[in-house]
């Protein structure tokens, strides 16, 4: 999956990462950056930001985001398993792990 087909599916759930209300930006390492901004009324997806401010950054690969967003791989699993790790609010990235989980 291209990191562009990986935007579409994050879009295709924007009813539920909407309740979110905050900032999340997804550091896929080699393969570029996704800002996730559901602080305003609206799901906002940037690919490549010019800044990396969000209240929490996951770093993880593109193939384990791809799954994340699919629903193939659990938010909880991936944390405990070290394929993701979470700088910033865990709080934040505790709640995002439920609306993904959803």
């Amino acid at each position: 999956m291209k990191i562009d087909e990986i935007i579409e599916a994050a879009q295709a759930r924007e009813n539920d990462l909407k309740l979110l209300n905050h900032t999340v930006l997804f550091d896929l390492e080699e393969d570029g950056k996704i800002l996730m901004d559901a602080s305003g009324d609206d799901l906002k997806i940037t690919l490549n930001p010019p800044n990396d401010e969000a209240e929490t950054t996951l770093i993880l690969s593109k193939e384990n985001m791809e799954e994340l967003i699919t629903g193939e791989l659990s938010p909880m699993v991936a944390f405990t398993m070290g394929k993701v790790k979470v700088l910033g609010s865990k709080g934040v990235a505790l709640k995002l792990s439920g609306l993904l989980e959803n």
